[in-house]
């Protein structure tokens, strides 16, 4: 597994790429945003740490230029704690967020977590595909064909929606959300849930703010019905 590491400070870059090669990781590391938008472009990259300030060009931006190429799974690496940043991380096509300081240890539980989720399907198993309705989940690739369109996803998105989809018309509340794909205890705010429905919706609804698929129970929470065209 190839691992891109994008931080200004260099002895962080330093001590993370040696602990992370350390458990068997190819790291390659960028100082500044350009440097990691090339790197991601013309490599094989398996997952990507990504610092929020960065010189050149800003975390928020190399996220989203990654996102229109890629769907490579990235951690956002952050020394802001407000809630906005990290909502703006996921809103830009982040997967995760650490914020400074933190331990090694977490990083690599993180990246262990994420990697187990995009795990091809092993070879020969008859569930490469999930058909629900108007939607075909493709594990192959971990992307998802609403009819005829092929909708790219990114990793927490893929989860998310496999889940809603093989538990169609179960309303799950955002702390039901978090607990079970980010982890019961995984300090994030259920803003974050809002956050991955609300790109989902954009990405495989019709009208986004007339959803046909991703149903809102208000007051509770979300469910899927399925549908049929």
């Amino acid at each position: 597994m190839k691992i891109l590491v994008v931080d200004d400070e260099k002895l962080l870059v330093k001590g993370l790429k040696f602990n992370l090669e350390q458990e068997g990781y190819q790291v390659i590391t960028a100082f500044d945003g350009e440097e990691a938008i090339r790197l991601a472009h013309d490599e094989s990259i398996d997952i990507i740490l990504l610092d929020l300030m960065l010189p050149k060009v800003d975390g928020f931006t190399v996220c989203r230029t990654i996102r229109s190429f890629s769907n490579v799974p990235i951690i956002m690496l952050t020394a802001k704690s407000e809630d906005v940043d990290k909502i703006l991380g996921l809103e830009y096509g982040a997967d995760d967020y650490i914020t400074k300081p933190f331990n090694v240890r977490e990083v690599e539980a993180r990246i262990k977590a994420i990697l187990r989720r995009i795990a091809p399907e092993p070879k020969g198993d008859n569930s490469k595909m999930m058909i629900s309705g108007d939607i075909t989940l493709d594990y192959n690739f971990r992307r998802a064909i609403v009819l005829d369109r092929i909708v790219e996803l990114t990793g927490k998105e893929f989860d998310l929606l496999e889940l809603f989809l093989k538990n169609p018309d179960k309303v799950y509340t955002r702390e039901n959300l978090l607990d079970i794909l980010w982890g019961i205890g995984y300090p994030s705010e259920e803003r974050t849930i809002d956050v991955h429905i609300r790109r989902l919706r954009e990405k495989i609804e019709d009208n986004p703010a007339e959803p046909k698929y991703l149903k809102t129970k208000w007051g509770v929470g979300y469910y899927y019905k399925v549908a049929q065209s």
